[in-house]
């Protein structure tokens, strides 16, 4: 079987490293000096149309596959693991869950705005008392009315202080286990949403990494992201994607050292 990458791959990598290495690395030592977010290189790379790679023309991106987003974030991570893991939690996760489990009108409202930078993305799984076991999630989403009220904490939450939208992980039945966690999309500014601490890091001070309180945070129904129940398969196979994700940013530090 061969490995190789394909002409076009291999000038998106061409792209991909030369963007890493007059954009980003310049600016990669300031930024973990200063505990400052590459929000300026996210806006670059949202000219260049690179924060929608997986995802097909119709929802704002260039349909070239994950690999390709890959190859990106391994660049990236060579020139500044912060600016690889903020893209990469913008795209690879939060994008990546409205992908698979959106509907047509959240994808092509949020979906869209995620590809083409108009809005940044963050995914909140893990908790204080879970981790990123989704079948141990304490955060509870009852109904209520038309929509759902969200209660508990989260930990961990890359672009938590940056983001404009969160993908939200949390119990609607809390007897069924793995079967029933639901996934929710909350707005930044929505009451009953509050960003924590960030935390400090080593090596990824450029990454704002938060904790997330859930207060009665209620969102309509057309916020659940697929179907009730329908959690935990998702974010298995979102989670699954990311690690390959974080593998090729381990790439890249790696050649960087």
């Amino acid at each position: 079987m061969d490995f190789s990458l394909t002409d076009e791959q291999r000038m998106f990598q061409d792209l991909f490293r030369d963007f890493a290495q007059r954009q980003v690395a310049p600016l990669a030592d300031a930024l973990d000096r200063e505990e400052r977010t590459p929000i300026e290189s996210i806006e670059k790379a949202a000219e260049l149309e690179l924060l929608g790679l997986p995802f097909p023309a119709e929802y704002g991106g260039s349909g070239v596959g994950f690999l390709v987003q890959c190859l990106l974030v391994e660049e990236l991570a060579k020139a500044c693991f912060s600016t690889a893991l903020t893209l990469g939690v913008h795209t690879g996760a939060a994008g990546m869950a409205l992908y698979l489990g959106g509907g047509e009108t959240q994808k092509k409202k949020y979906l869209s705005a995620l590809a083409r930078g108009e809005v940044l993305g963050a995914f909140a799984l893990s908790e204080p008392w879970a981790g990123s076991d989704a079948a141990s999630l304490r955060t509870r989403a009852s109904r209520d009315g038309d929509g759902y009220r969200l209660n508990g904490e989260k930990a961990y939450v890359t672009n938590g202080e940056i983001a404009d939208l969160f993908i939200i992980y949390a119990a609607t039945d809390p007897q069924a286990g793995a079967r029933g966690i639901s996934a929710f999309i909350v707005e930044k500014g929505t009451p009953g949403l509050k960003v924590g601490q960030r935390e400090r890091t080593m090596g990824l001070r450029g990454a704002c990494i938060n904790s997330l309180t859930l207060a009665d945070c209620h969102i309509p129904d057309g916020n659940l992201l697929g179907e009730e129940g329908s959690g935990f398969e998702m974010v298995q196979t979102v989670m699954g994607m990311g690690r390959l994700g974080i593998a090729a940013q381990c790439v890249g530090i790696a050649r960087a050292a």
